[in-house]
């Protein structure tokens, strides 16, 4: 059972939750950008959270189903379309052989996550399926998919997968997963942000400005970090910074002043100066960011930050019971 890949877009690549406990050797987490997406992918179809789905970024990709199966679009609004006609999204669906499925232009965000009942046959690379293009481990060859490539899929299918499936052969899925209570898309953001451990080294106009100014998400974005660009922000004295661990959020300022965000595919360790840190409850919605949108820094607490990841945890477990309690 495999799909074969007729045009790979602008970017596409496996991804899971991420490869854990490998960064003090240089191997980094890698995953799915925007998680909560990819996460309920996998539920709709019957899959457990941490399969690998496709990550398709903005425009381009083109799939043929050289098989039947159940399949799931999440996450970004990149127009798709199946045989010619609007795919339905946040939802499951049931492919026909010969299907293809097209992704034309993003409307709304920048990734859409596809999962597809019983996952894609590639292998684990310590622990994870998710594709690390710089080291060109996991994934499908270690590598984003490319056109003329054959995608296997349904090794794990499972007695939920079947049960999605028999409920599709009867009839067509009429609902879909409310996301915008942990997920928001749109060219005007609230990021919020707690201090970075370098702070308080930064002038106090710099500080002000960082949540009182505006600023605006250029086309060096990927999935390493994203380059932003606004009022510049300035350390009160030049100081040695040792090389030190980064993770997915960190707000790092170079010398030029404009802030970079790493992402999923961020390096372990940073030597820039760290003004802020990106809650974890917003960084679906950080992934989801095309370039030219703006953001503005909202700086909240850690308790609050604390407060804010435990409620998106428990909208994503009432989602999960959601879609199991239309699967029986």
């Amino acid at each position: 059972m495999t799909i074969h890949v007729l045009h790979p877009g602008a970017l596409a690549t496996i991804q899971d939750k991420g490869r854990y406990g490998y960064q003090q050797f240089g191997v980094i987490v890698s995953g799915a950008m925007d998680s909560y997406s990819m996460r309920i992918a996998n539920w709709l179809v019957g899959n457990t959270d941490n399969e690998g789905a496709l990550e398709v970024t903005m425009f381009g990709t083109s799939l043929q189903f050289e098989k039947d199966g159940v399949i799931a679009i999440t996450g970004a609004d990149l127009t798709a379309l199946l045989d010619g006609m609007p795919a339905p999204t946040w939802r499951p669906i049931l492919v026909r052989k010969g299907s293809i499925l097209k992704f034309k232009a993003a409307k709304k965000g920048s990734r859409a996550y596809i999962a597809i009942a019983g996952g894609f046959n590639i292998p684990e690379v310590m622990g994870s399926k998710s594709t690390y293009l710089k080291a060109g481990i996991g994934g499908f060859h270690g590598r984003a998919i490319q056109k003329g490539d054959r995608l296997a899929f349904g090794s794990a299918f499972s007695r939920q997968n079947q049960a999605v499936l028999d409920q599709l052969k009867i009839s067509p899925a009429k609902w879909s997963v409310r996301y915008d209570e942990v997920l928001r898309f749109g060219k005007e953001q609230k990021i919020r942000v707690v201090h970075g451990t370098e702070f308080d080294r930064f002038d106090e106009a710099s500080r002000h400005r960082l949540v009182n100014e505006s600023y605006t998400l250029t086309t060096d974005a990927d999935r390493m970090g994203f380059r932003f660009k606004g009022p510049s922000l300035s350390l009160e004295d030049k100081f040695e910074l040792l090389s030190e661990g980064v993770t997915y959020g960190t707000v790092q300022i170079p010398s030029n002043g404009q802030p970079i965000i790493l992402m999923a595919d961020r390096q372990t360790t940073g030597g820039y100066p760290k003004i802020a840190q990106v809650i974890s409850a917003d960084l679906p919605t950080l992934a989801q960011l095309q370039p030219n949108a703006n953001v503005r820094f909202q700086a909240i607490s850690f308790e609050e930050a604390e407060q804010e990841l435990l409620r998106h945890t428990q909208i994503m477990k009432e989602i999960h019971i959601g879609i199991r309690l239309k699967q029986k």
